[in-house]
């Protein structure tokens, strides 16, 4: 059995949530992007080819939809949300990065983007 580490990124996967301090922002809603860096064990995923053994980045990105569907006051809890549940998903996961991008946040001027980056 491998103990080889690897690296899968998923970039830019966008939602439209619900996320922020202000009720005006938790009705109406805002543009999010999510971008995450796994590291995680081989195991025998290449060897025999398995996507089964892997960490599916499918059920990684259907865990991060459902995440992004709980509303939140902060950036801050849905990327440790989202953290927590692919963690609770793929127990294989070494290590985890999680970036969460507001896009155009309402801060009273032009603002293209405020992202949290959680590492759990």
């Amino acid at each position: 059995m491998s103990t080889n580490l690897y690296t899968i990124e998923l970039e830019g996967l966008e939602f439209r949530a619900f996320h922020g301090c202000y009720e005006l922002e938790r009705q109406t809603g805002s543009h999010f992007e999510v971008s995450l860096r796994i590291t995680t064990e081989l195991g025998t995923v290449a060897e025999e080819d398995d996507v089964t053994k892997a960490v599916n980045y499918l059920t990684v990105y259907e865990v991060v939809r459902e995440e992004m569907r709980r509303t939140q006051h902060t950036i801050e809890r849905v990327a440790q949300n989202i953290i927590e549940a692919l963690r609770s998903r793929f127990p294989q996961i070494c290590a985890l990065e999680c970036k969460v991008t507001k896009v155009a946040p309402p801060l009273g001027g032009k603002v293209a983007r405020v992202s949290v980056v959680l590492k759990g």
